[in-house]
């Protein structure tokens, strides 16, 4: 997965080139100035603004909605490893946010299953006796984003730094939290709309 996103980031804009070259090859009468109008406008202001890297993490969460798995899942530093890796289990999910006691807005950490593998199982240490502030990423050292944040920033961060899941943080507190696949699908939808534009562009749709 990590090896196709940046593959992907590497690569994004060969696909945009690809259907300008198709376009080109279907009308090959198409005057030059049109083409060059069009490559043009597709860098500006209204094209920026609704077409490749306009979705924002906050429209990630959207979608998900604050009841969907993954949006707003967490565990408090006191809950043992083991509960942490049920409640993972039950919702089919890689990571939990880690809040303090009775400060659910207040992020602690982040315990994944890397954590739980490496921290408890390569090191034969009890599930049930380990808290999860135990073995948890913590506050200090966590890689976040804002719901602000554009999808292929939050997705350069997560192949950079060899993460899969990424904690949404803005000036109130804790967000939610977004995975590798929910940025991988924003991108190929987001590169889908563009497609889709660019083909009513031929077919004479502007």
């Amino acid at each position: 997965m990590q090896g196709a996103v940046r593959s992907f980031l590497s690569h994004g804009n060969i696909v945009k080139t690809a259907v300008l070259q198709q376009l080109r090859v279907a009308n090959p009468y198409m005057r030059p100035a049109m083409l060059s109008r069009f490559t043009t406008s597709t860098s500006s202001a209204n094209i920026e603004e609704h077409g490749f890297e306009s979705t924002t993490i906050d429209d990630i969460l959207k979608a998900k909605g604050k009841s969907a798995d993954g949006s707003w899942l967490w565990c408090t530093t006191d809950d043992t490893v083991y509960d942490a890796v049920q409640s993972m289990t039950q919702h089919n999910v890689g990571a939990l946010v880690v809040v303090k006691p009775a400060e659910q807005n207040s992020i602690a950490g982040i315990i994944t299953e890397r954590d739980y593998l490496r921290k408890i199982i390569v090191q034969g240490r009890s599930s049930k006796s380990t808290k999860v502030g135990d073995i948890m990423t913590e506050e200090n050292k966590l890689i976040t984003v804002t719901p602000d944040t554009k999808v292929l920033r939050a997705m350069q961060l997560m192949t950079d730094n060899r993460i899969r899941h990424i904690p949404v943080i803005d000036d109130k507190g804790m967000k939610g939290m977004v995975s590798i696949g929910d940025v991988v699908r924003a991108v190929v939808s987001e590169h889908r709309e563009e497609l889709n534009r660019l083909n009513a562009f031929i077919q004479g749709g502007y």
